[in-house]
């Protein structure tokens, strides 16, 4: 289906976001995942108009009030039809940290002593400290370690810790934060409801690449950033009905029969949820442009796959070239050694130490002004530096060899400069 995808208008889609055309930002590529990505136009205007119009307390009965309200039930009605999930499923709050954090605390009420917690060394920070921080209140944590030579997560590994009925919880990325590969949701939660666990999936770094099905992987939570979805910085998660209800109420009392309520202790950010809905218009658009369906799910699906088709076509002749150098080790499946290019995106390592890569990409980036730190501190999602073996470097921490990273002598910088002048000029 990848494959038959339509070509993607690079300039229109260019034409989506304003901030390509701003005179400051001219001749520059971002390279920061952490950043997020730049908010579309749809974003933008309803954002402005919310602050220039509907700036009142939402949900009155006077005309203004009123409009500010359906501007929010817009966004969370659009936006659970493109994710699959009901409507009052959907949560909005400051941001996917803070969200996973308001979801611990009420699990941490819901565990019962003796169980037990499955976590990964595939996650960042966000989705995984706050689930280790529960063992310090008598939960039992158990890790699911990748594969320590491709940094893949085995699902006979889970089925082992999984086996004598005590895990209650499962919490793993939808993408790897390792080396990118993208995990087959839909079977991991599926073994782990037959063992009796909720899961709690952290969409991070897949939604940017296409907003999921996630009605279709099974899973009890998905939560996903949408500053990094061409939104306003705010957080999204999707809680099934049957786990929100059981699970104990963390915000207002009053609020407590309200499931899009329950998880939010402070109150919304009116105008940035309003403005979620332009992530919608957006997908919907770039559907229609590209001859794919208009509205709703459809069109979501539809760029999903315009989305990761484009990522692959870009991809694939940079990962081909790669893998036939010395020196060089990729890390994942690539798709220049199997039929499924869609399963990951792209990481590489070479035999240059940290320290010694860092110095030369921070001295790059001062000069093109395109990075403020090395890649390896962008790359880390909030990580601390005490705790990379455990997020940004858990091959190393395993084989004892030098970490994992992004450039590989002048050969890679080379390769990284042509990237950067492509990206400029598309």
């Amino acid at each position: 289906m990848l494959d038959a995808a339509p070509v993607l208008d690079t300039p229109w889609v260019r034409d989506q976001f304003p901030a390509f055309a701003a005179p400051s930002l001219q001749g520059q590529a971002f390279f920061e995942n952490a950043g997020g990505s730049y908010p579309c136009r749809f974003v933008v205007d309803r954002l402005h108009r919310f602050y220039l119009e509907r700036k009142v307390q939402p949900y009155a009965p006077y005309e203004v009030s009123r409009l500010a309200g359906e501007e929010m039930d817009e966004a969370r009605a659009r936006l659970a039809v493109m994710l699959c999930v009901a409507e009052e499923e959907l949560s909005f709050g400051p941001s996917t940290s803070a969200n996973t954090y308001v979801l611990a605390q009420a699990v941490r009420r819901w565990l019962k002593p003796g169980e037990a917690i499955v976590v990964t060394d595939q996650d960042h920070e966000a989705n995984s400290g706050v689930w280790r921080r529960l063992g310090e209140e008598g939960a039992e944590i158990r890790e699911w370690r990748i594969d320590p030579v491709t940094g893949h997560l085995d699902p006979g590994r889970l089925a082992d810790l999984l086996a004598d009925g005590r895990v209650r919880l499962v919490c793993f990325p939808h993408c790897s934060n390792v080396v990118g590969e993208i995990n087959d949701v839909a079977a991991i939660c599926a073994m782990a409801r037959a063992a009796g666990a909720r899961t709690v999936v952290d969409g991070v770094s897949y939604a940017p690449h296409g907003l999921p099905d996630v009605g279709a992987l099974g899973c009890d939570a998905y939560l996903f950033s949408a500053y990094k979805t061409y939104g306003p910085h705010q957080g999204i998660m999707a809680l099934r009905e049957d786990w929100a209800r059981e699970l104990p109420n963390q915000g207002h009392f009053f609020n407590g029969s309200i499931l899009t309520k329950r998880f939010t202790p402070a109150g919304p950010d009116h105008a940035q949820i309003a403005a979620c809905a332009g992530i919608a218009d957006y997908i919907e658009a770039l559907s229609a442009h590209h001859g794919g369906p208009a509205t709703g799910a459809p069109a979501a699906r539809f760029a999903h796959d315009l989305m990761r088709a484009q990522e692959i076509r870009l991809l694939r002749p940079l990962l081909e070239a790669l893998s036939g150098r010395n020196g060089l080790r990729l890390l994942g499946a690539c798709p220049c050694r199997g039929p499924r290019p869609h399963r990951r995106h792209g990481a590489a390592r070479s035999g240059r130490t940290r320290r010694r890569s860092a110095r030369p990409a921070r001295n790059h980036g001062r000069r093109g002004g395109f990075l403020r730190r090395a890649p390896l501190a962008r790359d880390g999602h909030r990580s601390r530096s005490r705790r990379a073996p455990r997020q940004l470097h858990p091959l190393h921490d395993r084989r004892g060899d030098r970490p994992p990273h992004r450039r590989s002598r002048h050969r890679a910088a080379k390769l990284i400069r042509a990237a950067q002048e492509g990206v400029c000029a598309s």
